[in-house]
C-alpha cells in the first residue's frame, strides 16, 4: 500500500477547534464492513450496536501538562518546551522539543515561572528540534511534579491555533484516564460520558482498560511512499491480567469486542497469542498497522476522523477496508462531520 492512496482534501472549516457541548452528543457515523453501508447517528446511540457480555477496550492513559513556556538566560527570549518523556527520575532528565530551536544550544539555561520556580539546563541535542534537558530543582520528586503540573499547559494540538483554555483541562482528557504519561489524548475515548458508561454497565457490557502512553511519534508525518519502510516511534504500554480476562471471556462467549481508538488497537495487537487471545504485557511497542492487515482481537472499532496520509487513517482503513473507509471519509466531508481530536466519531462494525 502506498502513501499517496491516503491523500484527500480536508477543508479547514471541518477541523474542530473546540469539543462538542456534551461528550456523548458528537455525531457518530456507523460504517458496516460487510457491505459498506453508512448510517448517521449521535454518539450516545453507540450502545444500540452492542449487547450483554460484549466488551469495549479503552486506553486509560492520562495526558500530563506537557507544554511549558519559559525564557532563555541572559537574552530573556521566549521559549516553548514540549515535554516528551522522562529519561531519568533521579537526575530529572527529559526528552523535549524546543521552539524556536535555533536559539537553544547545549549549556543554555531555561527559566520557567514568574519567579523562576524551575530551571533547566540543555545537555544534548537529539534532533533538529529535540533536546535533552536536566531540570535543576531543590525539592523532592513529588514537589518537582507538582511544579511541572502547575507551570505546564494542557498540550492541545498546534493545529487548533490557540493557547490551551480552561475547557481543555477537562475535555482534553478521557473520563477514565488513570495512568499519567501521554502527551496526546486517545481521542476516540473523549466521546464517552459518565452517563454512557453507566448505561454500558447496566446493559452488561464489559470494559477492559489497557495503557498506551501516546507520544508525538503517533502523529509523525509519513515521509516514504512505500509504507513498509515507515518506522513508528516506540511508546510505553501495559496490559494487566484483569483486562485480558475480560477480553478473552468475551471471545470465549463469541461476543463482540469493540476497541476504542487506534492506540488501544495497537496495544491489543501488540500482545496477542498464537490462538488470538490477549496476553498481559509491560514494555514498549512500535506497531504500525496499515492495509492489508489481519486483526486478531477486535470485531468493531471506534475512531475519530483523521488527517490525510496519517498512520491513524491507515490503521482505520486496514480495519474497515480501504475502499469502505475512503468512501466514508468522502461522505463525512460532504455531510460536514467534524475532524481530528475534538471532532466526531466513526464506529466500524
Amino acid at each position: 500500500m502506498k502513501l499517496s492512496k491516503f491523500k484527500f482534501n480536508l477543508p479547514e472549516e471541518l477541523i474542530a477547534k473546540y469539543p462538542a457541548d456534551n461528550r456523548d452528543e458528537s455525531r457518530l457515523m456507523v460504517l458496516h464492513r460487510k457491505d459498506g453501508k453508512i448510517e448517521h447517528k449521535t454518539f450516545k446511540d453507540i450502545l444500540d450496536y452492542f449487547e450483554e457480555d460484549d466488551t469495549f477496550v479503552m486506553n486509560n492513559t492520562r495526558v500530563f501538562p506537557a507544554r511549558l513556556f519559559g525564557n532563555k538566560e541572559k537574552t530573556g527570549a521566549k521559549i516553548e518546551v514540549f515535554l516528551l518523556r522522562e529519561l531519568n527520575r533521579e537526575t530529572l532528565l527529559w526528552d523535549v522539543l524546543v521552539d524556536p530551536a535555533r536559539k537553544i544550544r547545549i549549556g543554555n539555561k531555561l527559566y520557567f515561572g514568574e519567579n523562576d520556580e524551575l530551571v533547566a539546563e540543555v545537555i544534548d541535542n537529539t534532533t533538529s528540534r529535540g533536546r535533552t534537558l536536566r531540570f535543576l530543582f531543590d525539592g523532592d520528586y513529588d514537589g518537582f511534579k507538582k511544579t511541572i503540573t502547575s507551570l505546564g499547559e494542557t498540550p492541545i494540538p498546534k493545529y487548533l491555533d490557540r493557547r490551551a483554555e480552561k475547557i481543555d483541562d477537562e475535555r482534553f482528557q478521557t473520563i477514565f484516564a488513570k495512568h499519567e504519561g501521554a502527551v496526546a489524548v486517545p481521542t476516540a475515548g473523549l466521546h464517552f460520558s459518565r452517563e454512557l458508561m453507566k448505561r454500558m454497565e447496566l446493559k452488561g457490557i464489559g470494559v477492559a482498560e489497557v495503557t498506551l502512553h501516546i507520544g508525538l511519534g503517533t502523529f509523525r508525518p509519513v515521509e516514504v511512499e512505500d509504507l513498509t519502510k515507515h518506522k513508528m516511534d516506540s511508546e510505553q504500554m501495559m496490559i494487566e491480567e484483569a483486562a485480558t480476562k475480560v477480553v478473552n471471556r468475551s471471545k470465549d462467549l463469541k461476543k463482540k469486542i469493540c476497541v476504542v481508538g487506534t492506540t488501544a488497537m495497537r496495544a491489543v495487537e501488540t500482545s496477542v497469542s498464537t490462538d488470538s487471545r490477549l496476553k498481559p504485557f509491560d514494555g514498549w511497542t512500535n506497531k504500525f498497522i496499515f492495509p492489508p492487515y489481519e486483526f486478531h482481537i477486535a470485531d468493531a472499532m471506534v475512531s475519530n476522523f483523521h488527517e490525510p496520509e496519517s498512520t491513524l487513517l491507515m490503521q482505520v482503513a486496514a480495519f474497515g477496508g480501504y475502499e469502505n473507509v475512503m468512501k466514508a471519509y468522502k461522505e463525512a466531508i460532504k455531510e460536514k462531520y467534524r475532524f481530528l481530536a475534538y471532532g466526531d466519531a466513526m464506529l466500524i462494525v
